[in-house]
């Protein structure tokens, strides 16, 4: 592939989804390090019981826009996440977020990648240690 690349835009490209994009290895080690930050599981209450991430807080994305403000600390950074690189939920609810003035990051690879790297979850019934996907982590 051969093209002719402004890589101040590239820069610009890529400096800008870091800003407002992270992925699960960075928010599990954020959250073992005790950033101050909070999570948000934007997916439906089935889904939540079925499993999330240990500390967030659940908050499906369509109640955003009604519950944020008396559920969600405006002063601390918020990850958003829902299923996986197939649903753009996360993406809805980062948006209904900003809009309401809140910084505000989507976690990439959502909970499926969560999962796949092996990180410890939660369901209704209490915790699950997955084995890690060779295909997503080193083992």
């Amino acid at each position: 592939m051969t093209t002719t690349q402004d890589t101040s835009a590239a820069v610009a490209h890529f400096a800008g989804r870091l800003a407002f994009e992270t992925d699960v290895s960075d928010v599990h080690a954020a959250l073992a390090a005790g950033s101050p930050f909070t999570l948000v599981d934007v997916r439906s209450p089935a889904c939540w019981d079925q499993g999330h991430v240990p500390g967030a807080v659940h908050l499906p994305g369509g109640k955003v826009r009604l519950r944020a403000e008396q559920t969600i600390d405006r002063e601390r950074p918020v990850v958003v996440y829902c299923w996986g690189p197939a649903c753009n939920g996360a993406t809805k609810a980062a948006l209904e977020f900003a809009k309401l003035g809140y910084q505000v990051k989507e976690m990439i690879g959502g909970f499926e990648y969560w999962v796949r790297e092996g990180f410890a979850y939660e369901t209704a019934t209490g915790p699950v240690q997955p084995d890690v996907d060779p295909l997503t982590s080193p083992v």
